[in-house]
């Protein structure tokens, strides 16, 4: 009896952890660097840290995003996306970001798939880098 009692516990634990890794499944960051002068992006980075990248969704959605076309100077620097798993386990890409380092290096501006716009606050801009890429925002 005690032996049963152990085995329905041990699987009550398994299943509770294993719907608290699945509840983690999903979480990242995909990031990727232009390469040369062109816009071509090859991969740079996979943020997968679940708080990094709580604190970067938070960053971007919480944005003030201009609803305007703007022709940016150059091609971007970086591009990123949160990726989500969809009903049948697949992952789709949710958002795609575009992201250049302003001339003055102390902000980030970001454009969307669909055509918003935001210059983001220097600390915003210093936390979203340092995430994305591992490295300080040089000024």
């Amino acid at each position: 009896m005690k032996k049963v009692i152990l085995f329905i516990s041990l699987l009550g634990v398994l299943l509770v952890a294993s719907g608290c890794l699945n509840e983690m499944v999903g979480q990242k960051i995909t990031v990727q660097k232009r390469t040369g002068e062109e816009n071509i992006f090859g991969d740079f980075k996979e943020v997968t840290q679940r708080k990094q990248v709580k604190i970067a969704i938070d960053i971007v959605k919480n944005a003030n995003w201009e609803s305007e076309k703007v022709e940016m100077a150059g091609y971007a620097d970086y591009q990123f996306q949160f990726p989500s798993k969809n009903n049948n386990s697949s992952e789709d890409k949710i958002a795609s970001y575009l992201l250049w380092i302003s001339p003055n290096g102390d902000n980030l501006e970001l454009v969307t798939d669909s055509g918003k716009y935001v210059k983001l606050a220097e600390q915003d801009s210093s936390d979203l880098f340092e995430i994305l890429t591992g490295e300080e925002l040089i000024k």
